[in-house]
């Protein structure tokens, strides 16, 4: 694993020592991860939602329901996509 030195503000170094302090996490480090790894996952999301946005937009329509729509978000959201 890479070793990277980084530095937070006060009130972010605070949350963190809390976050680690409540048993929530065993070190920074895999806090940090932690967030990383959801800002990612996040990503991921928004990237779908653009691509199926910019397709739309580029077609005029979609062939989709509401429902349908709403049910392969939700599918993405909980990662089954």
């Amino acid at each position: 694993m890479a070793r990277q030195s980084i530095s937070f503000t006060k009130p972010n170094d605070e949350w963190l020592k809390n976050q680690v302090a409540s048993n929530e996490y065993s070190s920074k480090s895999e806090l940090v991860n932690d967030l990383i790894r959801q800002a990612r996952k996040q990503q991921v999301q928004v990237d779908w939602i653009r691509a199926k946005l910019d397709k739309a937009e580029n077609s005029g329509f979609t062939n989709d329901t509401k429902e349908e729509i709403l049910a392969e978000s939700k599918s993405l959201l909980n990662g089954k996509i």
